[in-house]
């Protein structure tokens, strides 16, 4: 657990450093938890970070499978019924796919949600 929040924490500041503050960190809800939740323009991003040291079964970004993403989104929804304002904004979904070394590839609007 430790070194998830580490990976988590890492991640933050490199989308910091990108000019992606964060909002929120590890929301969690009955539908399930968001790592991190950035403020990326006019766009609120809800952001998986996944880490996986070998790249069998397809790696980190494929670990975020269909239900994973629908848990994601049903807590993301969650999250703007609970703050009006960033509910006006649009919203994007982003996997950091952390690997060995802990390099990080950014997957920008990884997927979306069915209405």
């Amino acid at each position: 657990m430790a070194r998830g929040a580490a990976v988590e924490a890492a991640c933050a500041e490199w989308l910091a450093a990108r000019g992606l503050p964060v909002v929120a960190r590890n929301v969690r809800c009955r539908f399930g938890e968001i790592d991190l939740v950035l403020d990326h323009g006019d766009v609120l991003v809800f952001a998986e970070v996944r880490l996986r040291q070998d790249d069998g079964f397809g790696g980190a970004a494929a670990s975020v499978d269909r239900r994973k993403q629908e848990r994601i989104a049903a807590c993301a929804r969650w999250y703007l019924a609970q703050h009006p304002r960033q509910a006006l904004r649009a919203c994007r979904f982003d996997v950091l796919a952390v690997g060995r070394g802990r390099a990080i590839a950014w997957i920008q609007d990884a997927f979306r949600p069915e209405a």
